[in-house]
């Protein structure tokens, strides 16, 4: 993902922001859980993306791409509307506690940009079904020059969104984080409604990880910068998810980019041996041999 790339990374400071006192409050209305439900994945599971994951001989990329992550931030949906048919072969490939979390076509955010879009979502909606038990939280991406003057149709769509449908909503223009009033009618929207407002961990954007949550749902979209401290800012994350789990936080939803996506599967790797030693997980660690040792734990080979 190319959003948010900065040519000198190490001079952006990547330091979290402290939790919006509004997440606390959201969180509180929870009980506080022993261990979250945590989905954590890639953006894509195609081989050209993702040189070097697959095993020579790697027939079916989903197929194995499920067996090593839990969950997928289903990019593909954004530039095409799959038929029905394509979910249903995609939810028998995969396992069991598999989630795919499948982003909203251009069509409905970016062409129409929310405008008279009953019919696509609809058909989007009637497609991304067929997941059944197997749909996470779908989500809209909204275009970069979508500001707050175009409040009254988010407002709109999010008030017609299917009320058993979990959504997550990303805004980008810049106007939606600056003007704090602005922030607070847009935080307020989406938590009347439950919807999730996602985080976006990038370099060149430190507005969008803002650290206000407006539901039990932390959907965190982490981009890194093909950079040392892509390391140093996962270990960050494990610091303010625990943080949050001991607000009453039960969901998690975490996306690994990267701007050359080869690197996304690594990060990935670090980042569940991270959530696994903190959150007592036993989630897969990808591409890794374990091994248990005298004490029962997993070593890394």
């Amino acid at each position: 993902m190319k959003f948010g790339q900065v040519d000198t990374p190490e001079n952006i400071d990547f330091t979290l922001p402290k939790t919006h006192p509004e997440t606390f409050r959201v969180l509180s209305k929870y009980d506080t859980i022993e261990t979250p439900n945590f989905f954590v994945g890639c953006a894509k599971w195609n081989k050209a993306d993702l040189k070097g994951f697959y095993p020579r001989g790697t027939k079916d990329e989903l197929e194995y791409y499920s067996k090593q992550f839990n969950s997928i931030e289903l990019n593909a949906t954004f530039y095409r509307n799959f038929p029905a048919s394509q979910f249903e072969k995609w939810k028998e490939k995969t396992p069991n506690n598999f989630r795919f979390f499948p982003k909203l076509g251009q069509e409905i955010s970016h062409w129409k940009r929310l405008k008279g879009v009953e019919e696509v979502v609809n058909s989007y909606i009637d497609n991304f079904s067929n997941l059944e038990e197997k749909l996470g939280t779908i989500f809209l991406q909204l275009h970069a020059n979508f500001g707050p003057k175009n409040f009254e149709l988010l407002e709109n769509f999010i008030k017609s969104w299917p009320k058993t449908l979990p959504l997550a909503v990303e805004v980008r223009h810049k106007d939606w984080f600056e003007d704090k009033n602005v922030f607070t009618d847009f935080t307020n929207l989406l938590e009347a409604y439950n919807v999730a407002n996602v985080l976006v961990d990038t370099a060149g954007r430190r507005d969008m990880v803002h650290n206000r949550l407006t539901n039990n749902e932390a959907f965190i979209r982490y981009v890194g910068a093909n950079h040392p401290t892509d390391y140093d800012r996962l270990d960050d994350w494990v610091l303010k998810l625990k943080e949050w789990k001991n607000a009453g936080l039960q969901n998690v939803h975490f996306f690994i980019h990267q701007n050359l996506e080869v690197e996304s599967p690594l990060l990935a790797a670090y980042f569940i041996k991270k959530i696994n030693a903190e959150f007592g997980l036993k989630l897969t660690i990808p591409n890794q041999k374990d091994e248990s040792n005298n004490n029962g734990q997993i070593s890394l080979l």
